[in-house]
């Protein structure tokens, strides 16, 4: 450890004073009263582009087990990078948790809640770890940098600032001084007494304990361009002051860890626990194997992708959470819960491997969820989607609101019998396009008997019930010489243009006499 600086000298290289002691900020940020096993998590996206599903699939995780646990789930924008910050990029992170139910609580009394507006925290925590002597000013530039790299490549050493190649981390006051004289704005850096071929042990909440080299490397902990933080740092401040118990991140961030614990360490505050959850894959269709959810490949990969296609959010939830949380579709299917949010998740059962994305498992607990729905639920969600997402003939299905609960209507009244055959909002109109003549199209292949048509139109009565209706279809059948079956399906063909279709009395019901005998007449002229 190096002498610390002058608070004199802290000011000048942070162009200010620090705001607060450490001190002053414990009392800012109490502790929460909060009951015993209470889960403080947090998301916390960098406001670079999409939603990625895997960012919603952690977001579950960390909002459901806050919720279960009587916790405190909170939505902290990461925006200090701002040279890849993305407009629009806040209120799509904010829309989407919105959209797929995930509540946040951003109780003011630990905000704010975006990085950049944060500043003075940092610069008082790092005036702290200046004083103490645990961090440095360092001046070199980016040439200086590079050539450090290239200089650690040539001798086959790690690269990095660490060690005899961290030119600045002994400089002293008046060193530090004279290049401050010059213009100089120091980045801040850590001054890290880690040793490599030491270990040191941290905890995940769900692998254990782990074993990694010591960190030797002074990071940045505080830009020169900008004095906003790097990650690390402000990771470290915000989790702390925010109270988080609980940090849920993907596996990519594990080897990180030995370095959050020597900075909670070197504060002297206990750090969150961590769990590192698995990265959201897919089979690939080309290779066969399997492979991460690509930004260029995957459109499945934007969360804003299941919006636009139409898929049930409460799907899309159901399908992430049985990701995350073993068992519970064993007891969604027993009945032992209605929903995800029903479920007592396990934080040891997170999958720390290969979490797959299966597009085809995604439809059946698609088609599950649908099948729940009843009729005014299904056709106001219907309805919904279009109006925002849909086409101009989505538009036209759904204005006829009274039409539209009729055609969806059918076979929904026996929960236990529903048609289980819709997907997303959008497959469901196009599944029931022939229900409007502007969409329906006509069967051009099938062998019509012509007699068959016309002795059921000489009879037909659009108020027959159904009994009087399939009555006329068996005298049908008797006077062609046809079986009962074959006049239905002329009938249904005629229709619908389909040979599959649900309830053929229903779907005439619903399309009504006019309709009906306009498209019988059709296929007879």
């Amino acid at each position: 450890m190096r002498n610390g600086l002058s608070k004199d000298l802290i000011a000048r290289v942070l162009g200010g004073a620090p705001k607060y002691t450490i001190e002053q900020l414990e009392e800012m940020f109490p502790p929460r009263n909060l009951p015993d096993g209470a889960m403080v998590t947090r998301f916390a996206p960098s406001p670079t582009g999409y939603m990625h599903i895997g960012g919603l699939y952690g977001a579950l995780i960390d909002c459901k087990l806050a919720q279960q646990s009587g916790g405190v789930f909170m939505l902290r924008i990461e925006d200090t990078d701002t040279k890849r910050e993305v407009a629009d990029a806040v209120k799509i992170i904010e829309e989407s948790m919105h959209r797929f139910g995930l509540a946040y609580d951003n109780n003011p009394v630990y905000g704010p809640y975006y990085q950049s507006q944060r500043k003075d925290i940092y610069h008082s925590v790092v005036a702290d770890l200046l004083e103490r002597g645990f961090a440095y000013p360092c001046f070199l530039s980016a040439e200086d940098m590079e050539q450090i790299r290239e200089n650690q490549k040539a001798a086959g050493f790690a690269t990095g600032i660490y060690g005899e190649f961290a030119r600045d981390r002994d400089l002293t006051e008046n060193e530090i001084i004279e290049r401050l004289d010059k213009g100089g704005v120091p980045t801040i850096r850590l001054y890290s007494m880690g040793n490599p071929e030491q270990r040191i042990f941290c905890k995940d909440a769900v692998r254990g304990s782990i074993g990694f080299p010591e960190n030797n490397e002074d990071i940045v902990l505080v830009k020169s361009n900008d004095g906003l933080p790097t990650y690390h740092f402000a990771h470290l401040c915000d989790d702390h002051f925010m109270r988080t118990t609980h940090v849920i991140r993907g596996e990519e961030w594990l080897p990180s860890l030995p370095l959050h614990a020597q900075l909670f360490r070197m504060m002297g505050w206990v750090a969150p626990l961590y769990i590192h959850t698995s990265t959201i894959d897919k089979i690939d269709e080309e290779s066969g194997k399997q492979r991460k959810l690509s930004k260029r490949k995957d459109p499945e990969a934007n969360v804003a992708f299941f919006l636009q296609a139409g898929w049930p959010v409460d799907a899309v939830v159901e399908y992430l959470g049985n990701i995350a949380a073993s068992g519970y579709e064993e007891a969604k299917m027993k009945g032992q819960v209605e929903s995800f949010w029903d479920y007592e998740m396990r934080a040891k059962k997170i999958p720390m491997s290969g979490a797959l994305f299966d597009m085809k498992k995604l439809e059946w607990w698609a088609k599950e969820f649908i099948g729940s729905l009843s009729v005014p639920e299904l056709v106001g969600r219907v309805v919904v989607w279009a109006n925002e997402y849909g086409t101009d003939i989505n538009k036209m299905q759904v204005a006829d609101e009274k039409y539209l609960t009729g055609v969806l209507g059918i076979e929904r009244d026996n929960p236990k019998r529903v048609r289980k055959d819709f997907i997303t909002w959008s497959q469901t109109l196009e599944n029931v396009a022939f229900f409007w003549d502007e969409l329906f199209v006509p069967n051009t292949e099938y062998q019509f008997n012509q007699d068959a048509l016309r002795e059921f139109l000489a009879t037909y009565n659009p108020t027959d019930d159904k009994d009087t209706w399939w009555a006329k279809i068996v005298a049908v059948a008797e006077k062609t010489g046809l079986k009962n079956g074959d006049v239905a399906m002329n009938l249904r063909v005629a229709l619908s243009g389909r040979t599959n279709t649900p309830d053929l009395y229903s779907i005439m019901n619903v399309m009504g006499g006019e309709r009906v005998i306009k498209r019988i007449e059709k296929v007879i002229k």
